[in-house]
This record gives structure tokens, C-alpha cells and sequence, in this order.
């Protein structure tokens, strides 16, 4: 009998050893796996963030501020929908419209066949009352529009297209030329009356 016990307790050591074995391979991460999931998810935070701040990086703190602010809105009030992969198409030559009024000046850059490519008025850079219509106001969407046309676009040539009489239409077109777009023309589209409609009797006070 003595025999027999000495025999099975170096099998019961055996059976333990194996199992903690057994618990210790499972416990352990695979760290290869590991790694290359982190350093997906740094790439893709870090490409985000360039993103983000391409667009910003050489404007004024104010304003960047007050773009931040209005992309945390936009965020917090769409629901997350899953977004289908868009194939990003190289534009490298195209049009910018600016149409400045009294009360607002609002950039747009397109392509050849007119689809929009990026666009900026000075209330969405948080310009508010008369600042609107300000030549300063003028220039920082100009950069706004063209930093983003150029990032995403490839954006480098572009024929200007002027509308209106506000103060911020010379501000604008300069800005284009100074953020390195190669402008090929400047046309100036603001409606003109012919004389086509009789015009209203003088008022009698």
C-alpha cells in the first residue's frame, strides 16, 4: 500500500504542474497581436488629428476656437451613422466664387462642372453683426476654404468669379492669390439691370 501512495502522489504533482501550465498560457497575452492592434489605432488617431488640423493650424486662436466649438455642436446633435467609404477625387483645377454683400461674404470653391468642393461664409467663422461683411472676414474664410480644398483636393488652379458689391470682394480675391492658388482669371458677375422693368413711380412725401 505504501508503495501504491508513493506512486500516485508524484502523478497528482504532475497533473498540477500541468495545469498550472496550462492557466499561465492562457493568462499570457499574445503580444504580437497586440501590438499591431495598438499601432493601427495610434496611426489612425494620429491621421485624424492632422486632419483636423490641417484645416486650422495658421489661423488665428479666436477663430480656431470658435471652429472647435462648432464641430463639437454638429457632433453632439447627429446621431452616428456608419459612412460608406468615398473614393477622394484629385481636383486640382477649378473655380472659387465669392459673393460679397453688404451684410456677408460667402467662398466657395468647385470643381470644372461646378460640384462643391469646399465652402465658407463669415457667419460660420463665427464673425458676427457688421464684422460679416469686413474685409478681415473676407480673408480668413478665403484661407479656410482653400486650406481645406487643397488638403483634400489637390486644389491649385482657379479661375475667380466675383458677385456683388460688398467691402470684402477685393480682401477675397488677394487671399486667394496669397494662399498659393494659381488664378487664371478674374471675372466679375454681378447682375447689371438692362432697362428691362419699368421702375417704381418716385415716392410722394
Amino acid at each position: 500500500m505504501s508503495d501504491e501512495k508513493k506512486v500516485a502522489e508524484p502523478k497528482k504533482e504532475e497533473v498540477k504542474n500541468e495545469a498550472v501550465e496550462l492557466e499561465n498560457k492562457i493568462s499570457e497575452p499574445v503580444l504580437g497581436e497586440e501590438k499591431s492592434f495598438t499601432d493601427e489605432d495610434d496611426d489612425e488617431v494620429e491621421v485624424a488629428a492632422k486632419k483636423e488640423g490641417d484645416v486650422t493650424e495658421e489661423l488665428p486662436d479666436d477663430i480656431k476656437k470658435k471652429l472647435e466649438a462648432r464641430k463639437e455642436e454638429k457632433s453632439a446633435k447627429k446621431p452616428m451613422k456608419k459612412k460608406k467609404k468615398r473614393v477622394k477625387v484629385r481636383v486640382e483645377v477649378g473655380k472659387i466664387y465669392i459673393k460679397a454683400s453688404y451684410n456677408n461674404t460667402i467662398v466657395t470653391a468647385t470643381d470644372l462642372n461646378g460640384n462643391v468642393i469646399s465652402w465658407a461664409s463669415a457667419g460660420m467663422a463665427g464673425f458676427k453683426g457688421p464684422k460679416k461683411a469686413t474685409s478681415y472676414a473676407a480673408q480668413i474664410i478665403t484661407k479656410i476654404v482653400l486650406m481645406k480644398a487643397k488638403d483634400d483636393y489637390g486644389f491649385k488652379e482657379a479661375s475667380v468669379f466675383v458677385k456683388g458689391i460688398g467691402t470684402g470682394r477685393e480682401a477675397a480675391v488677394r487671399a486667394v492669390n496669397a494662399n498659393g492658388i494659381n488664378v487664371t482669371s478674374i471675372k466679375d458677375i454681378t447682375p447689371i439691370p438692362h432697362n428691362g422693368c419699368r421702375p417704381k413711380k418716385p415716392r410722394r412725401v
